[in-house]
């Protein structure tokens, strides 16, 4: 069996989804710490974090990619088409900001953390991964270090940019990789039936269950232009049916201690399963 994992630190985790430009500093290094806690203890694993773009990339998005349409209106001429792609490039810029201070994080608790920008690596064709080289994501982890991805734009022959979601360059990855889970930290304990009450914890969902809860299971604490909680369940739910031997979990990563313990193989949160 893989010995790797796939370990998401959400953007609510790790920003304050509320404020733009917000990183939360003190949660990075904590959870650096827990990461670094598993690895000294478990040399044998291979992890791949992934992080999302919280407050970075969402609103650089909505303020300065989604007002302008893609191809630009002839009308809007040149002028058009050059707010276009100066929007591509602060999304990119806000992305990647926030990814080195994840890398900070890391790099400070003593984790071998190499970044591979999916959009210096993915091209996408009509909203989707066309093609990703992850020869050297593979390289680095065969080597003992640690790959980090992240939330991106990636260019796009038909949209001229699309956003990348953290789970969709799992999934992605998943088929290459075949990792025995993949865990998903953010600032929810589960997925939850009764959104935003939270009084219907959700232990475990799978396909056959999902259409009964989806209306109810919610989008995002604050701005999320990747569809927030319903998006990521069906997007695990797929790969769950497509690999079936991968588990997903779901989980809190704000309770200080939880991704230790989900590492080491406790089970908290919502199990996202085949059937």
């Amino acid at each position: 069996m893989s010995d790797i994992v796939f370990l998401k630190l959400g953007g609510s985790l790790i920003t304050d989804k509320t404020k733009p430009y917000s990183p939360r500093l003190d949660s990075l290094e904590r959870l650096a710490r827990e990461i670094k806690s598993v690895l000294t203890g478990q040399p044998e694993l291979q992890l791949v974090i992934g992080h999302g773009s919280g407050s970075f990339g969402h609103y650089a998005v909505k303020e300065s990619l989604a007002p302008y349409p893609y191809p630009p209106p002839a009308a809007l001429g040149r002028e058009g088409f050059q707010a276009y792609w100066q929007g591509f490039a602060e999304v990119w810029y806000r992305a990647s900001q926030l990814n080195r201070y994840v890398i900070d994080a890391l790099h400070a608790a003593g984790i071998p953390a190499v970044s591979f920008p999916p959009s210096a690596m993915a091209r996408a064709r009509n909203g989707k991964i066309e093609s990703w080289d992850i020869a050297l994501l593979e390289t680095a982890l065969e080597s003992g270090l640690v790959p980090v991805i992240y939330g991106d734009i990636a260019f796009d022959p038909v949209h001229g940019g699309t956003i990348l979601s953290t789970e969709m360059l799992m999934f992605h990855l998943a088929h290459r990789l075949h990792p025995r889970t993949i865990l998903l930290a953010g600032l929810e304990a589960a997925v939850w039936a009764d959104f935003p009450a939270r009084q219907q914890r959700v232990e475990r969902v799978t396909a056959a269950e999902f259409d009964a809860l989806s209306g109810r299971i919610g989008g995002s604490h604050g701005t999320d232009v990747t569809g927030g909680m319903r998006s990521k369940v069906e997007e695990m739910l797929e790969l769950v049916h497509q690999l079936p031997e991968v588990t997903v979990q779901i989980f809190s990563g704000e309770q200080v201690g939880n991704v230790e313990r989900v590492l080491r193989g406790q089970v908290l949160g919502t199990l996202v399963a085949s059937d």
